[in-house]
């Protein structure tokens, strides 16, 4: 289940960044921090990025920071990060990104039924609402842990 990816030292409120370098670097930060992905596991985002472009950029205003497991997922993760002012990423139909949810998954399977939870919660609009008025971590929490 996606919440049990997803730790409340691993949502982040309102952070200032100056681009979507910077953005991907913070929101993996706690995945750092917590064991779940190695430094070389953000470096390969950001290099894939520079090199196709913006693949992480899944819906309007919506990155999924992820790179293949080999370069450093070290176990199922998600964090969630928002972003004071949304940056631009180079994706015209969904830029810009104010929302990221950067993940790490250790095979291509275990994570399959909490991206499809993600997918639904990202066709509801009152999530958005969580996420643009949450005042602490555990409110965005909670409303993933309800809507289980």
């Amino acid at each position: 289940m996606l919440s049990e990816m997803i730790k409340e030292e691993f949502i982040q409120l309102e952070l200032e960044v100056t681009d979507w370098e910077e953005a991907i670097r913070k929101s993996a930060e706690p995945l750092l921090i917590g064991g779940k992905i190695t430094s070389e596991y953000i470096e390969k985002i950001i290099e894939t990025t520079q090199k196709i472009g913006p693949y992480i950029v899944i819906t309007k205003n919506v990155a999924l920071p992820h790179a293949p497991t080999q370069y450093g997922a070290l176990d199922l993760a998600m964090g969630i990060t928002t972003l004071k002012t949304p940056v631009k990423s180079g994706n015209k139909t969904n830029d810009p990104v104010k929302y990221l949810f950067c993940m790490s998954a250790k095979d291509s399977e275990t994570h399959l039924e909490s991206m499809a939870e993600l997918v639904n919660l990202l066709s509801d609009q009152t999530f958005y609402h969580v996420l643009d008025t949450a005042k602490k971590p555990m409110d965005i929490l909670d409303y993933i842990i309800e809507s289980e």
